[in-house]
């Protein structure tokens, strides 16, 4: 399958890498990005084509889907071109920068019903999806507490790119940016949060408009009751964990790796350690969950199936975030709208 990439930020060598390294018939067809020359030598240096407008990927018939990682200010008019043209979008989280701007994007997919996938790539791992399989089978029990940790760095020269950690292209700072990933693969093996309390504010260690910290307690439409910590300013930066106490079992998820204690004292350990860009480096991770990803979204167009991460499902992390924020302007309990 042809695929175009459009936007050649710090993920685009990810989405390359993994694009290259599959052997399920997939291939970097060109790229668009904003600078005219930056994107002819991206696609010098990896042989494809370098496109001159999202027109002249809209209307390319031997395309089969584009993949949007441009930042989430940049989104709406790129979807609208395409969409108009029926050509499916795999897209790098977040949506858009508030929930009304997702939910338009959303929307106009479906209006034009156009496959929308997003890239929530940690639902790819080993171990994630060792986790929901344990949990659809019972095997940890009725969930009684979460625990969602974020202790991530980044240092200042992350948020002195133009527009880093602003509402205006990003949406905000640590939540929409980063935690939103682990908070996404929460939902995905627990279902949805139902109230949330949050503050969110920014510390010394960085100079930037919205947070580098937040802290939140929820409770989940299960009945589950969870707390979450999320930071780019805890150095040098660890890998984010979920901690799910259930009435059989408790599951611990971070580094690639679920360890499973029963509480008759067995236990089980799954996946292998890997780095997710905790740290100074925000690379500093495999592009095989992409690669997983993007085979994922392929094979749902061959097929007509569902991808992995829809934009509808995507849309419930956003409200999250959304509730969060109102949370914390005005010091109540907030109900997260579905």
């Amino acid at each position: 399958m042809n695929i175009a990439l459009i936007g050649l930020g710090m993920v685009a060598g990810t989405h390359v890498a993994a694009i290259n390294a599959s052997d399920q018939d997939l291939n970097l067809a060109g790229v668009l990005g904003r600078d005219p020359r930056k994107t002819a030598s991206f696609a010098d240096n990896h042989d494809t084509k370098a496109f001159n407008s999202i027109e002249e990927v809209a209307n390319d018939p031997s395309l089969d889907f584009a993949i949007v990682a441009t930042p989430p200010d940049q989104r709406l008019e790129l979807i609208k071109t395409l969409a108009a043209a029926s050509k499916p979008v795999l897209m790098e989280k977040p949506i858009e920068r508030t929930m009304s701007a997702a939910t338009e994007i959303v929307e106009l997919c479906d209006a034009n019903k156009i496959p929308l996938g997003i890239v929530f790539q940690h639902r790819a791992r080993e171990a994630s999806k060792a986790l929901k399989s344990a949990l659809n089978s019972g095997d940890l029990g009725k969930i009684a507490t979460v625990d969602i940790r974020v202790p991530w760095w980044r240092d200042q020269s992350y948020y002195d790119a133009p527009g880093r950690g602003t509402y205006a292209r990003d949406g905000g700072g640590v939540m929409i940016s980063q935690a939103i990933h682990t908070l996404d693969l929460a939902m995905w093996l627990l279902g949805p949060i139902s109230t949330i309390q949050a503050m969110m504010r920014k510390t010394p260690l960085h100079e930037l408009e919205a947070e580098d910290w937040a802290g939140a307690i929820f409770e989940m439409e299960n009945g589950a009751i969870g707390t979450m910590t999320a930071t780019t300013a805890e150095f040098p930066g660890a890998a984010e964990t979920i901690t799910i106490q259930g009435t059989k079992a408790k599951a611990h998820l971070g580094s690639g790796v679920l360890t499973l204690t029963y509480l008759d004292g067995k236990e089980t350990v799954i996946g292998e350690t890997a780095s997710t860009g905790g740290g100074a480096d925000p690379m500093a991770f495999t592009h095989e969950w992409h690669q997983s990803v993007i085979e994922d979204f392929a094979n749902s167009i061959r097929l007509g199936t569902q991808p992995m991460s829809t934009g509808r499902t995507a849309l419930l992390t956003h409200a999250v975030i959304d509730a969060m924020q109102a949370a914390n302007r005005t010091g109540q309990t907030t109900r997260v709208s579905q």
